[in-house]
């Protein structure tokens, strides 16, 4: 695990450290076969996803498939050349744009032991679908381009648009977003929901360095989409802030197992020790001493009857036996059916012993 996490830092140290949630197709760039190469990752990385972890997380799936979804749209936009297929490319685009910050959100919180309601939930998922209907919408109505055409700058496809007064939607959506991941990881972090520092240091990174270049992005006009290189790196920072408590949950669970297990041994019997045969010596004292009633449930336990069984034999009720088992553990000095059986296993064991040495 420890080789994974270095493998994780490595990629993202030979990354460029940039992300952001820019606007869809506001840029042009003559390297459209940078969205080819992005594209490829990012389903490399969903194939990767599936094939290598083996406990899947669903908001994990969302996002690698969200990552892949955003880089399709953004190469098939540079290559367009027609606006019906265009507009096409930006609505994928934007299906993976959209969905991917709600992603974020729910891994963030995930990762840092922060449960939503399933009320949250749903109703962040229906403002997602909402916000991509409306983004989703050029061609069909004028609210969010008042006006759109395709041009080629520098060999690739670019959307020419004058944006419509419901445009701004987007803009908040994703400054709600960003908004909510900064509370999500202050309540982490304050609540001390993270176990250690490194968890800390790799969420606030995945989060504000999206934070810091998106605002970049909107200040200085950039020629290219650093977008569709930013979710990768995103996407490998969240994993691998996942895969270090989920190897430490399992460090965790592996050491409460041994000491469940040490306790376990403890507390069972030493059958060489003066208790215990003090204990098999009474119980065989008091075994003439049950009714034959009880005689014959104590036979059925030690024959290794379950208590279904038990009440088909004797032809009796759940409460009755109960009422019997008490009389029997007091009259035998036991607690439980376990400790019953033990010693009548011992005591059955001492009298094999003790007429082979008479012999």
């Amino acid at each position: 695990m420890r080789k994974t996490y270095l493998y994780f830092m490595a990629l993202l140290s030979l990354s460029p450290v940039l992300s952001g949630c820019s606007k869809v197709g506001d840029k042009a760039t003559s390297m459209s076969f940078i969205y080819i190469v992005t594209a490829v990752l990012s389903l490399l990385m969903l194939v990767g996803y599936f094939a290598l972890i083996r406990k899947k997380e669903l908001w994990f799936i969302v996002l690698f498939t969200s990552v892949f979804v955003v880089n399709v749209g953004y190469f098939l936009l540079s290559v367009s050349k027609t606006l019906e297929i265009a507009l096409n490319a930006n609505r994928i685009a934007y299906l993976g744009s959209v969905f991917l910050p709600l992603s974020m959100i729910m891994i963030i919180a995930k990762v840092s032991d922060i449960k939503f309601s399933k009320y949250t939930v749903y109703t962040l998922g229906i403002i997602s679908a909402l916000v991509f209907l409306i983004a989703a919408s050029p061609g069909i109505s004028d609210i969010y381009y008042k006006s759109v055409s395709l041009a080629e700058i520098n060999g690739v496809s670019v959307l020419i648009k004058e944006y419509g007064p419901w445009h701004p939607v987007y803009l908040f959506y994703l400054l709600g977003c960003f908004f909510l991941m900064v509370a999500v990881c202050i309540h982490a972090i304050s609540k001390k929901k993270l176990e250690s520092g490194s968890h800390v240091a790799v969420l606030i990174v995945a989060v504000f360095v999206n934070i810091s270049v998106w605002l970049l992005e909107q200040l200085v006009k950039i020629d290219f989409e650093f977008l569709s290189v930013s979710y990768i790196i995103s996407e490998l920072f969240l994993l691998s802030l996942y895969l270090m408590i989920q190897h430490q949950e399992i460090l965790i669970s592996s050491l409460q197992k041994k000491i469940t297990a040490a306790q376990e041994k403890r507390r069972e019997p030493d059958h060489n020790s003066p208790r215990f045969m003090e204990q098999c010596n009474y119980m065989a004292q008091q075994l003439p001493h049950l009714t034959p009633t009880e005689k014959a449930i104590y036979d059925c336990y030690i024959s290794g009857m379950s208590t279904r069984e038990v009440l088909a034999e004797m032809n009796i009720v759940e409460n009755t036996l109960k009422f019997h088992n008490k009389n029997i553990y007091s009259k035998l000095g036991v607690s439980s059916r376990k400790q019953l059986i033990e010693l009548a296993s011992a005591i059955k064991d001492m009298t094999k012993q003790n007429k082979a040495d008479r012999i």
